[in-house]
C-alpha cells in the first residue's frame, strides 16, 4: 500500500505562476528558481493523488548478443515484464511513496491477471476494465548502443470508452498524467478527455507526454498541437523528437514544457540540467521515471529547474537497471 507523501526538504513559499509564464511567453527570462506551483483550488498541503490514464501491456525485452541474422538464430537475452507508459509511470510513482491510481482497459487473461497483481503489489490502485480482448504486447529489441525499437500490439487498451469511466477514479486527483498514446486513437481518446474533463471540474492539473515522434507523425503534428492548445496541459514533456516533430514551440502549449535529452539530461525554459555519466543497461522506461520523479516534485512545491533537477537523477538510475520499472 502506498504510503502518504512526505514534504520534501526545504520546500519554499508558493508563489502565483501567471505572471512568471505571462513574462516567459512574451520574451524575458522568468525566476525559474522563484517558480513554484501556485496553491490549488481545494486549499493546500493536501494528500496528493496522482492519476494516470492508458496502457497496461506485456513487455518482451530482447538484448541480441550481436547482430541479428536473417533466416537464422541469433544469441539473446530474453526477459519479460509489465509495461505501458502509464503502468510504468504509475509504477516509479509508487515507488516514491506517492498514492497513484491508473485508470486502464485490460485483457480479462492470464497475462492481464498477472500484470495487475504485479502493479497492485507495488503499490499503484489499478482501476481495470476487464476485456474480452487480449492484453497488450511490446516487443523491445535493444541495440548495443542502447537504443530501443519496438514492435507494439497495444490490444485491450486501446478500447478504453467514456462509458468505462467511474468519476470517482478522478475526482481526488491532484494531478492526471495523459500520454500521448491515449490521445492518438479512439474510443481511448474520447475517455482520456472525458478524464481530462473531470479533473479539471475538479480543481486538478494535467501533464501530457507526447510519448512518440512516430505516433505524432501518424496523429499529425497540427492535428496534436491543435488538441494541447484547447487542453491546456500544466505539464508537457517531449524528447528531442517529439518536440521536432511537433514543430510548435512547447512553450505556447503548457504552463511548464520540459524537453527530455535522454544522456545529455533536460531542459526547461532554456536550462540545461546535465546528467551524470552512468553505464547504462537499459534505458526503457528512464523517460517515465523522470516524469513521475518531476511531477511528484513540482506537486510538492519544488520550481521546475528543482523538479527537472530530481528527475534527471532518477532517469539516471533507472538506465542502469534491466527493465521499465523499479525493482
Amino acid at each position: 500500500m502506498a504510503h502518504p507523501p512526505q514534504p520534501w526538504k526545504g520546500r519554499a513559499t508558493h508563489f502565483p505562476a501567471t505572471e512568471i509564464i505571462r513574462r516567459a511567453r512574451r520574451g524575458s527570462q522568468p525566476h525559474l528558481d522563484g517558480f513554484r506551483l501556485p496553491q490549488l483550488r481545494y486549499g493546500y498541503p493536501r494528500q496528493v493523488v496522482i492519476v494516470s490514464i492508458g496502457d497496461l501491456v506485456l513487455d518482451v525485452r530482447i538484448v541480441p548478443e550481436g547482430p541479428l541474422e536473417p533466416d537464422d538464430d541469433s544469441p539473446a537475452s530474453i526477459a519479460i515484464g509489465g509495461g505501458g507508459q502509464a503502468a510504468n509511470f504509475c509504477a516509479w510513482t509508487a515507488a516514491s511513496g506517492e498514492p497513484v491510481r491508473l485508470v486502464t482497459r485490460i485483457g480479462e487473461d492470464e497475462t492481464g491477471r498477472r500484470l495487475v497483481s504485479d502493479l497492485e503489489a507495488r503499490g499503484v490502485e489499478v482501476r481495470a476494465v476487464w476485456a474480452a480482448e487480449p492484453t497488450g504486447i511490446i516487443a523491445v529489441v535493444v541495440g548495443p548502443d542502447g537504443r530501443r525499437s519496438m514492435a507494439t500490439q497495444r490490444g485491450a487498451s486501446v478500447g478504453l470508452s467514456p462509458d468505462d469511466l467511474e468519476e470517482a477514479w478522478f475526482r481526488d486527483a491532484a494531478l492526471l498524467h495523459v500520454p500521448a498514446y491515449s490521445l492518438f486513437v479512439e474510443p481511448i481518446a474520447s475517455a482520456t478527455r472525458a478524464a481530462i474533463r473531470i479533473v479539471r471540474e475538479a480543481g486538478g492539473m494535467v501533464a501530457v507526454d507526447l510519448s512518440s515522434a512516430a505516433g505524432l507523425r501518424a496523429f499529425g503534428p497540427a492535428h496534436m498541437a491543435y488538441v494541447l492548445a484547447r487542453m491546456k496541459p500544466e505539464l508537457l514533456f517531449a524528447t528531442e523528437a517529439e518536440a521536432a516533430t511537433l514543430a510548435v514551440p512547447l512553450e505556447s502549449l503548457a504552463q511548464v514544457p520540459v524537453l527530455k535529452l535522454g544522456a545529455a539530461g533536460s531542459m526547461v525554459y532554456g536550462r540545461k540540467l546535465a546528467a551524470p555519466e552512468v553505464k547504462m543497461v537499459d534505458p526503457t522506461g528512464a523517460g517515465d521515471a523522470f516524469a513521475a520523479t518531476f511531477c511528484i516534485a513540482w506537486l510538492h512545491g519544488a520550481t521546475p529547474v528543482e523538479a527537472a533537477e530530481r528527475a534527471v537523477q532518477a532517469a539516471s538510475q533507472s538506465v542502469t537497471l534491466a527493465g521499465a520499472r523499479p525493482i
